[in-house]
């Protein structure tokens, strides 16, 4: 009886110590994410609030805690500046003792973060910022491009516009890294589908008066108008060229990133017929509309695909912490490129060794006043884009982690 007790308290110690072991595997007691976006500036509509409540959306279905830890979810507006957005999560690594930065819309304050984030060894999960050089040459072992990048937007719509008979561009950049990759990105397969770009003219952020690019645009009289810029940049752009009678003139109007949140602020009227390239759609099947409204009830704005990249970064994120037993940014990382990646909004998923998610992308064109049948009923689903045939192949990648 004194050796089957023995035995027993061996056992019990030894289980007990097993279990702290793996308690312990959670850094500082708790999973902490970082939510950096734009809370007060031109891109508020499309990330902001609406990125918070995504993140927060996706513990509550995972569930209150990870490997008995607690999940926490921060946030704070980086105001568009690069300055401000490195000095906030400097802060968090620093004394906050966050775990992952989520989101960040712009991508030059995105790239300052994500060379932070691997001399640090953090994780950013990034669904905000387009720049494909995130997952190319700048690539990381410690950063996922969940949602799009400028090479996806790029070659989905060009290439669609191009077979309608749009030969001819010009574009209306903003003058930032995120505007630049894209109309580069562009300029590319627009010049491999037998295109021609006859130039273009580039603005600041947060520009209010686009007349004179406007009348720039009309009198280089080419087919396609395209608006490399995002926020309230592609309202204020597209609403003006309306106004200065370009579609009327026989260009097209083409948002190589624009969102829901852009048609439902410049409305059906002024941005019908316009494509554009999406990574999700809120109306896509039961699913999508029952998490959509839900979304909708906190927000009163239907989701943009930064909005559910985010919730679906940070419930991938989870689902690794879970896997690996650790909150280990190398193990976790692991674990999300082995796990598919399954929500709500994708499925079939595939996180890369160069960071980029692969998943599939959809043409949409924006519909007409009368074709929409109900509040947000804005985009017309014109084709899936697998994404193996969206985002760049590793045959072209200059990622050395695409090398091994």
């Amino acid at each position: 009886m004194r050796g089957f007790l023995a035995c027993a308290m061996l056992a019990a110690m030894t289980s007990t110590a097993m279990t702290s072991t793996a308690i312990a595997q959670v850094s500082d007691d708790a999973v902490r994410i970082g939510v950096l976006t734009d809370l007060s500036s031109w891109g508020r509509d499309n990330s902001g609030p609406g990125s918070v409540e995504a993140a927060k959306m996706a513990v509550e279905e995972f569930g209150p805690t990870v490997l008995g830890k607690p999940i926490e979810i921060i946030s704070a507006d980086h105001q568009m500046k690069t300055d401000v957005g490195v000095q906030i999560v400097r802060g968090w690594f620093d004394n906050g003792k966050v775990d992952a930065v989520v989101d960040i819309p712009n991508s030059g304050i995105a790239i300052a973060v994500h060379n932070m984030v691997r001399e640090r060894n953090k994780i950013a999960l990034l669904s905000g910022p387009g720049a494909s050089s995130l997952t190319d040459e700048l690539c990381s072992p410690n950063t996922v491009h969940f949602t799009y990048d400028t090479y996806a937007l790029s070659k989905v719509t060009a290439s669609a516009v191009i077979k309608e008979g749009g030969k001819s561009w010009y574009f209306v950049t903003a003058d930032y890294a995120f505007g630049q990759q894209l109309e580069k990105d562009a300029t590319r397969f627009i010049n491999e589908m037998g295109g021609k770009v006859l130039g273009g003219v580039k603005h600041p952020t947060n520009t209010a008066d686009f007349s004179s690019f406007a009348l720039q645009a009309q009198s280089s009289k080419s087919d396609v108008v395209a608006f490399a810029n995002a926020g309230q940049d592609t309202d204020n752009a597209i609403k003006q060229s309306g106004e200065f009678g370009l579609v009327q003139g026989g260009q097209k109007l083409v948002g190589l990133l624009m969102f829901d949140t852009d048609v439902h602020a410049i409305g059906l009227k002024a941005a019908q017929g316009t494509y554009m390239t999406t990574a999700a759609y809120w109306n896509m099947d039961e699913a999508t509309r029952a998490w959509s409204k839900k979304f909708y009830e906190r927000t009163k704005v239907m989701p943009t695909m930064i909005h559910t990249g985010v919730y679906g970064s940070v419930l991938h994120y989870l689902k690794g912490i879970k896997a690996a037993g650790t909150d280990d940014p190398a193990k976790v990382m692991a674990k999300m490129r082995e796990l598919p990646i399954e929500d709500i909004f994708v499925h079939g998923g595939k996180l890369r060794e160069d960071g980029r998610v692969i998943r599939d992308m959809y043409l949409a064109k924006v519909k007409s006043p009368e074709q929409s049948r109900e509040p947000w009923d804005y985009l017309e689903i014109i084709k899936t884009v697998k994404g193996e045939d969206a985002f760049r192949p590793v045959s072209e990648s200059k990622c050395p982690l695409l090398k091994k």
